[in-house]
């Protein structure tokens, strides 16, 4: 055998109260050493439950079948992890295999320090001698993957660490007892996009440098594109199709493979044709902004913290506005700023023609503003229907309308994102991701409001989940003809749905214009820097792009 990891016919069930549920229905594959396998498919799909068996994480409700060898046979025997007593699977975690989650804020321990919860994993293996040792060791990790200042971070606690440097350190994690296989499940899909092009970067070093296989769990083409070799693709428990990353790409044999691919928005092909709706000539923009500041204050006799920084900016009646950086550069401020729901420091903020400062226009910008939140999940009381949910605006702002008449607008609302009225009984964890979001733009909508704030709306969604709810947004925006703020931070997504653009850096108001000009043709250096870092969907492509570098990792740190 020479293959690190061979999966045979796994069968995975759940036991819940309403009997058996297969999750993984008959899966095979295998990673050979030094290879990138990427296996994709939507949510629900088995991947991550797939990519778990191979840790022996799957819990207790779970029942597997089949065999998942560790192991290339060649120093020892492969050994199969669904057979191996619990002591045993402790010492293969980390040694054989070694996962990397999907949020590292959640993967890491808040009380206590880089270098403790590094050296954690070389003390309960046995490794790295002395105390004074393994944090040598610790520290030369770090530096590996490339974390700034090391011997200073390996004291950092993981608030101190950004988004990317919290998973440098999980990599290193894995990488510390010489792990031959790392799992990672969406190891990018938390991070903004020149971020994600570091890790991804750091990704391609871990099987050059250190020859480590990658089983790579995620649903992003454009990563799948540019760090694999083999692409397996799940579809409802089974694997419908493998197939070397390029062939993949250039002909998918598989209906649903073809779907998927089809589903990418594909950066340099968006929607420039976009024509928004006519205004008229005297028309005043919806929102105007003039050198808007937000500060957040200081805490515990701590300086303040500036989230925007003097921005200017118009959004148009009828007009799609996108708003662009990365975290930490204003862009959901500026859309709470809009709502309300955080107070302008100073500058100018009109919105409908109102200084926002006056508590007169609060009253008028009541029932006039629809927010879509990020993640669904959270955005809907889980104890009212969906029906309930969307019906709350116009229970609370048209109560005179009555009971029945709210229930039949609600109704109406379903109908208009394309969603069935028997889902109007269910409640918010009866329905999935796309769903959820479908409902919460019909509960946006409901006041019928000329103005519509939508803050990362398909971050959360999978490629073709979110390709409906984009195809969903513009075609009720063009029937309806509301102006919108569209924040993001998927650049393909931005081009796709928007007239114009801002980008944002650290508050700042880095590029403005027409969707075409400011990101076909971008003039600005971190305009352009965001643009490269942007994977492609296409492995031809993605092989012949260089990323540059961005600003250093160790900025945007806070202190402890």
């Amino acid at each position: 055998m020479t293959d690190l990891l061979r999966i045979e016919d796994l069968h995975i069930t759940f036991a819940t109260d309403a009997g058996t549920a297969p999750a993984v229905k008959g899966v095979s594959l295998s990673v050979a050493p030094g290879e990138v396998l990427a296996l994709v498919g939507e949510s629900g799909s088995g991947k991550t439950v797939t990519a778990r068996s191979v840790l022996g994480l799957l819990p207790a409700t779970a029942t597997a079948r089949g065999r998942v060898l560790l192991g290339d046979g060649t120093t020892e025997p492969a050994e199969d992890v669904l057979t191996a007593s619990p002591v045993r699977l402790r010492q293969l975690r980390g040694t054989h295999a070694a996962m990397v989650f999907q949020e590292p804020s959640t993967a890491l321990n808040p009380v206590f320090t880089i270098g403790w919860q590094l050296t954690e994993g070389l003390r309960a293996h046995g490794h790295g001698g002395s105390k004074a040792e393994r944090r040598a060791l610790a520290v030369e990790w770090l530096d590996k993957v490339g974390i700034p200042d090391p011997a200073t971070r390996v004291d950092h606690y993981p608030h101190q660490l950004s988004g990317g440097q919290k998973q440098r350190a999980v990599i290193a994690m894995a990488l510390a007892l010489g792990t031959r296989l790392i799992v990672a499940d969406e190891p990018t899909t938390a991070l903004d996009v020149t971020v994600q092009a570091e890790i991804l970067e750091l990704l391609h070093r871990v099987r050059t440098d250190f020859g480590t296989a990658v089983l790579l769990i995620t649903h992003n083409m454009g990563v799948v594109a540019d760090l694999a070799d083999r692409v397996a693709v799940m579809k409802e428990g089974e694997i419908v199709e493998q197939a070397p990353v390029r062939e993949l790409f250039a002909a998918p044999s598989h209906p649903y493979t073809r779907d998927l691919l089809a589903a990418v928005p594909v950066f340099g092909e968006g929607g420039h044709d976009r024509t928004p709706a006519p205004e008229p000539e005297d028309a005043r923009p919806v929102v105007r902004a003039a050198g808007l500041v937000v500060d957040y204050p200081g805490r515990l006799g701590r300086k303040g913290f500036r989230a925007v920084d003097g921005v200017s900016f118009e959004i148009r009646p009828g007009e799609v506005l996108g708003l662009v950086g990365e975290s930490g550069s204003g862009k959901t401020t500026i859309g709470r700023a809009i709502a309300g729901l955080t107070r302008a420091s100073g500058g100018r903020l009109d919105v409908f023609g109102e200084p926002l400062d006056r508590r007169r226009a609060a009253r008028t910008r009541t029932g006039r503003i629809g927010y879509v939140f990020q993640d669904p999940a959270t955005s809907f009381n889980p104890l009212l229907t969906i029906a309930d949910s969307i019906a709350e605006p116009l229970t609370v702002h048209r109560r005179e309308l009555g009971a029945e008449a709210i229930r039949a607008r609600a109704e109406e609302l379903l109908d208009s994102v394309h969603l069935p009225r028997a889902y109007a009984d269910r409640y918010p964890h009866e329905l999935s991701g796309g769903q959820r979001q479908r409902a919460a733009l019909a509960r946006a909508l409901a006041l019928r409001p000329p103005l519509i704030i939508a803050d990362e709306p398909t971050s959360a969604l999978d490629v073709s989940v979110q390709a409906k709810v984009l195809d969903l947004f513009t075609e009720l925006q063009r029937e309806l003809g509301f102006a919108a703020l569209f924040i993001s931070h998927d650049l393909a997504v931005v081009e796709q749905v928007t007239d114009r653009v801002l980008v944002l850096h650290r508050g700042r108001v880095a590029a403005s214009g027409s969707t075409a000009d400011v990101l076909g043709d971008p003039q600005d250096d971190y305009t352009r820097r965001l643009v490269a870092a942007l994977p492609v969907a296409d492995p031809v492509r993605q092989a012949r792009r260089h990323v540059p570098s961005l600003d250093a990792l160790d900025e945007g740190v806070t202190s402890a």
